[in-house]
């Protein structure tokens, strides 16, 4: 099993709607590394679910992947805001998986708690200029963050 964050701003989707949604398509990320992250997910990874425009950003809950990686089809789609000309269903060229809620936080893990805790400071989300919207996270970090 691999460990992931992925970042949402809160009013586009938080954790209360993928809940209320029970489970999602995670689609629109246009960032290769992002894209190469959705890649190397599998059925049953448990990811961080963080809300990157919160003030202060915090990780709010945990969802789970549920399926194998497929092609993005909201690149195909010129009336959505992620189309991309250069996708076809040949080759999509960016990818998606299906996220199921799981839980949430009574207590969001705020981002400067990670950055204070040395234990944390070397996460990825905790990195100067770390912009992405899909990261990995280590067994160990993600365990300190989620409290299991």
């Amino acid at each position: 099993m691999k460990y992931w964050l992925i970042k949402s701003e809160p009013d586009c989707y938080s954790i209360a709607d993928l809940k209320q949604d029970k489970k999602t398509s995670w689609t629109g990320v246009r960032n290769y590394q992002a894209r190469n992250f959705i890649r190397d997910m599998s059925k049953g990874d448990l990811v961080l679910f963080y809300h990157s425009g919160a003030n202060p950003p915090a990780v709010a809950g945990i969802c789970k992947v549920v399926s194998k990686p497929y092609g993005d089809t909201t690149a195909l789609d010129p009336k959505n805001d992620h189309f991309d000309p250069k996708a076809t269903k040949e080759n999509p060229i960016w990818s998606a998986v299906d996220m199921q809620y799981f839980s949430t936080f009574k207590e969001p893990v705020t981002l400067p708690q990670i950055k204070n805790n040395p234990k944390l400071s070397d996460m990825l989300v905790a990195q100067q200029g770390s912009r992405l919207s899909i990261m990995p996270v280590s067994e160990k970090h993600f365990k300190i963050v989620s409290g299991v």
